[in-house]
């Protein structure tokens, strides 16, 4: 029998800010295995969580920034292949837009340097940097109005009861 292919499943918050004239989007800088790289707060899905739980927990682990999510930007697939190792993932990003309430003094997860606010003409000036090829495309369809409601994902409670 051969092993079933599947997806990385992961999460990324587009959080917009007015500062005066600007928009700005929080971001963070990390360091990886290809050097350090710019992306929105992201990652992946963990057991016993919503989508919507990952999203709030990444946002507050990678920036320190209390995230609501109001809206489902879309949903995208994109394949990392590392220039290191060879490897191949596809992943699976759903990307949520909304806002943040609170910033809160507590330390970056483990390989985030910071967290700081960009506007988008200064993220598409920096592409080489990106994580992920996605960050723009998630950009983009927010700028451009994309929306759906959260009430369209549902998480059936068997998800976020532990085993345990």
């Amino acid at each position: 029998m051969s092993e079933t292919w599947k997806p990385s499943v992961t999460v990324a918050a587009i959080v917009p800010r007015q500062n005066g004239e600007r928009l700005e989007f929080l971001m963070i800088e990390e360091t990886t295995p290809e050097g350090v790289r710019l992306n929105q707060a992201a990652g992946h899905l963990d057991p016993n969580e919503s989508l919507e739980q990952a999203v709030i927990r990444e946002t507050m682990e990678e920036t320190a920034h209390e995230f609501v999510p109001e809206a489902l930007v879309g949903t995208y697939m994109s394949k990392f292949i590392s220039p290191n190792s060879g490897k191949e993932v596809t992943y699976l990003r759903f990307a949520f837009c909304g806002k943040v309430i609170a910033q809160h003094d507590r330390p970056l997860d483990h390989g985030i340097l910071r967290a700081l606010w960009m506007t988008y003409e200064e993220i598409l000036a920096c592409q080489e940097m990106h994580r992920s090829p996605l960050i723009l495309k998630c950009l983009q369809d927010y700028l451009a109005g994309q929306r759906a409601p959260l009430d369209l994902m549902y998480t059936h409670p068997s998800v976020t009861i532990s085993a345990n």
